[in-house]
């Protein structure tokens, strides 16, 4: 009609907000700092009981089809999903096991293989992690030099994976190859014979492997897709963790903003708060602005995953996300002074995991770059 413009309604569905408020509530009541300060400090690096209990919420299943046992949704759910666990610094591999692992079981693989990993995904009764990335490869998903043998009904891999996050807690391993016939994904036991990593912590309070292949048997069943075909299933998987990630990103800059405004009205300075410092509100609201956009930024690569602008979008969001998470970090470590970097205060977390955030899948200027050539 003249006169009059269409508006897209961004508000949430009444399952949406269901879902968002479950995840808040259980996280607000049982993954608390000092609770999360306790088991990253750990051997093991995490409380399984958390797993369990995201599968009883039914998160691990919420972005998966219906008829795979999931919830229907789709990349806003994860977004809600993830811009809580942000809020949370929640370390559960999460990404790697569902988004990643279990889109690409869903799109791409046997009824076999789907049978015998997405129940497990379901229940809670499997981790899995991603290998892409490689020391020579710095960001490039193509350049890829773990080799996979054909030899009988089964591929022998030998090479190696750096920084594969969630693996020391990994069940099974989703892993690039080069075959004869291109580049190609193969689902790999993380127990099965001549697999070897090394683990380690990571600075945001995580875990990850760098883990070597040496002639690995791995049943020709286990490939996902068709062999020489994965670059394209390798790039929608990271294009949607990427957006995940972000989403994650997020919820930790809200945190960290509320947290810095509330320090800022307690700390005294000059005998008053230092909030009443016109040059610290300015930063704030500054840190507030960045916080908003990459919400936005956020909202609409999500919304565009499914679409044939999905890469374009998702290297917008990471290159604005990533360098609003870089300024919202540290304007909130300037303002908590050295307070914000001691292990007793949440803010220096936050500020390690967004610091992480930026190199997760390509830092910020690779992905403008990346946004440039799209």
């Amino acid at each position: 009609m003249t006169g009059q413009r269409e508006t897209m309604n961004l508000a949430y569905s009444e399952e949406q907000t269901l879902l968002q408020n479950a995840v808040a509530r259980y996280l607000a009541d049982n993954y608390t700092f000092a609770a999360r300060r306790g088991f990253t400090g750990s051997e093991v690096g995490r409380d399984p009981e958390h797993w369990r209990q995201f599968a009883e919420l039914g998160l691990l299943t919420a972005p998966l089809p219906e008829e795979h046992g999931g919830y229907g949704g789709g990349p806003v759910e994860t977004m809600i999903v993830m811009k809580e666990f942000g809020r949370a610094l929640v370390v559960e591999p999460y990404v790697s096991t569902v988004v990643v692992a279990g889109g690409l079981l869903v799109r791409a693989a046997s009824t076999e293989l789907q049978q015998q990993w997405l129940p497990k995904i379901a229940a809670g009764e499997a981790i899995i992690a991603f290998g892409f990335a490689e020391p020579q490869g710095r960001y490039e998903l193509a350049d890829v030099a773990t080799a996979a043998t054909r030899r009988g009904g089964a591929f022998i891999v030998n090479g190696h994976k750096s920084v594969v996050l969630g693996a020391p807690w990994a069940d099974g391993l989703v892993v690039t190859a080069r075959t004869s016939a291109g580049l190609s994904l193969l689902l790999v036991d993380s127990r099965a014979r001549g697999v070897t990593a090394r683990d380690y912590a990571t600075v945001d309070g995580g875990r990850a492997s760098d883990i070597s292949f040496e002639n690995v048997e791995i049943p020709a069943q286990c490939l996902i897709g068709e062999e020489g075909g994965g670059l394209p299933l390798i790039e929608q998987a990271c294009d949607e963790a990427i957006v995940a990630h972000c989403a994650e990103a997020v919820g930790a800059m809200s945190t960290l903003t509320e947290q810095t405004v509330a320090y800022a009205k307690v700390r005294k300075q000059f005998g008053q708060p230092i909030g009443k410092f016109q040059v610290l509100q300015h930063r704030m609201a500054d840190m507030f602005v960045a916080v908003e956009e990459a919400t936005s930024l956020t909202l609409l690569a999500s919304l565009k995953l499914e679409t044939d602008e999905r890469a374009r979008f998702a290297a917008a969001a990471k290159a604005g996300v990533g360098r609003a998470a870089r300024f919202v970090g540290e304007q909130a470590i300037q303002i908590h002074g050295g307070m914000g970097m001691t292990d007793d205060l949440a803010a220096g977390h936050y500020f390690k995991r967004l610091a992480v955030f930026d190199t997760l899948y390509g830092s910020a200027d690779h992905h403008l770059a990346r946004f440039a050539k799209l």
